[in-house]
């Protein structure tokens, strides 16, 4: 099993550029705790915390289609559909999977995997 840090994608749409070509193939890092920490200082997040989603985005995308880099400009050029997606595909990337202890059921013996929720232990 290996640990994957970088995840393709295809926007829904894509990125139109000034030349009108158009870029749909991506790839998107994890982020990490600098990418989650780092914007809150930007002046513009602090004006307008919906702008924290265009930098993050910004910092963890590491490729759009045949573009050098990819920055703010451009995450705030992508289409509504495009903008969503990449969120989601941010959520669930970086989401911590719950951990789930794996055992025996001692009435009919099937393997169960059951969720173990650190939040709640001891509760």
């Amino acid at each position: 099993m290996t640990f994957e840090t970088e995840f393709h994608f295809t926007l829904p749409r894509g990125y139109v550029d000034d030349t009108g070509m158009l870029h749909r193939e991506g790839i998107m890092r994890l982020a990490n705790a600098a990418d989650e920490i780092l914007p809150l200082r930007d002046p513009r997040v602090q004006q307008n915390p919906s702008y924290l989603t265009i930098i993050l985005l910004a910092r963890v995308i590491v490729r759009l289609g045949s573009l050098p880099a990819v920055d703010t400009k451009i995450v705030e050029k992508l289409f509504t559909m495009d903008l969503a997606y990449l969120q989601d595909l941010y959520q669930r990337v970086n989401s911590m999977e719950a951990p789930v202890y794996r055992g025996i059921c001692p009435h009919c013996g099937e393997e169960v995997e059951v969720p173990i929720n650190f939040l709640e232990a001891g509760q």
